[in-house]
């Protein structure tokens, strides 16, 4: 399905970019450029049997610059695209699923990779289907059909623009903080540039702290970075058919809001606040979830100084926050154009 989509889309951004000279008339051009008007009749014949090794290098040539030329997103689609989420959000719910598309879309960066897009990260591959399949993205297909129409709407928006808008406006408009967030990030334009599985947190490992310093360190982030970022788990449940963790249900899911279920970390599951840290540092309710990676950053010591933090000053954790989730969603990014688009010149 996400193949179909991504083939949808780059037909209606060539549609878009129909004012700019083909290929072959570049081509033809070229052609004529070089060649030499009173050259003989055999040089003649020699220039037009060299011809179709030379063309379509450079009908390649032509493609690749139309391609990443248009490649960024547009600006005021993304704007518009921006209001759109924010009445899906409204009338869906589904805060908690679209941040998680965007950070599991930038989270399989790996720093120690500098090809683009061998290292992972921001850039879109998170809509194709063998990268959905893997066990850390389970349900994650839902968050795609609820944004896919907003992308057919504005085509001139990346998937990797896309999923980084949505993750961050969800955040805002759960009543969590403004993030600086840059725009203009490159797709991938094929199944074959996903990044193979692993690249994600386990909820469960043997070691948890060792574990969460793995995954996170690999992509250039640190222990206040693992620590804010898990508050995000103020938003949202975990459903045991998807993840194998959690209740079924609980008094606080068991008539949604949105789909009935799961257990959450904190009672207002649907409001950004710093109340993930306190319900973690006290596990007073039985009806809230602690994951063993949560109940990490209480038990590890260098974790803990940031956790007691957030559970103390939430204008701290919003202003960490903030920095880090900006420094998430642009992980293994290609940037054109190089500086990003600011939608709030």
């Amino acid at each position: 399905m996400a193949e179909r989509l991504a083939t949808a889309a780059a037909t209606l951004r060539a549609s878009a970019a129909a004012g700019a000279p083909s290929a072959s008339r570049a081509a033809r051009a070229g052609r004529a450029f070089f060649s030499n008007s009173s050259a003989s009749p055999a040089r003649a014949r020699v220039a037009l049997r060299a011809a179709p090794s030379r063309l379509p290098q450079k009908a390649r040539a032509v493609r690749c610059a139309a391609a990443a030329a248009a490649a960024a997103s547009d600006a005021a689609q993304l704007k518009a695209a921006r209001e759109d989420i924010r009445e899906l959000l409204r009338t869906t719910h589904c805060h908690p699923i679209l941040v998680r598309l965007g950070w599991h879309d930038s989270g399989t960066y790996d720093k120690n990779i500098e090809e683009w897009p061998q290292r992972g990260g921001a850039n879109g591959s998170l809509r194709f289907d063998v990268e959905l399949k893997h066990g850390a993205n389970a349900g994650l297909i839902n968050a795609l059909k609820l944004i896919q129409p907003i992308k057919d709407k504005y085509p001139g928006i990346t998937y990797a623009d896309l999923f980084q808008l949505a993750s961050a406006t969800a955040i805002e408009e759960a009543g969590g903080p403004k993030i600086p967030m840059k725009y203009g990030r490159v797709d991938v334009t094929g199944p074959e540039q996903c990044p193979p599985e692993g690249k994600l947190p386990d909820a469960g490992p043997s070691s948890p702290a060792d574990h969460l310093r793995e995954v996170f360190y690999r992509m250039g982030l640190d222990d206040k970075d693992i620590v804010v970022l898990s508050g995000a788990h103020t938003l949202g449940r975990s459903r045991p058919e998807r993840s194998g963790w959690g209740k079924p249900e609980t008094k606080y899911t068991k008539n949604g809001p949105g789909a009935p279920g799961g257990q959450s970390w904190t009672a207002e599951w649907l409001k950004f606040d710093n109340s993930y840290f306190k319900e973690i540092k006290e596990k007073r309710d039985q009806d809230l979830l602690v994951l063993p990676t949560d109940a990490a950053l209480f038990e590890d010591p260098a974790f803990k100084v940031y956790a007691e933090k957030y559970a103390a000053d939430q204008d701290a954790f919003f202003k960490d926050y903030a920095e880090a989730h900006a420094k998430l969603s642009n992980l293994g990014a290609k940037f054109n154009p190089p500086q990003g688009i600011s939608l709030d010149d």
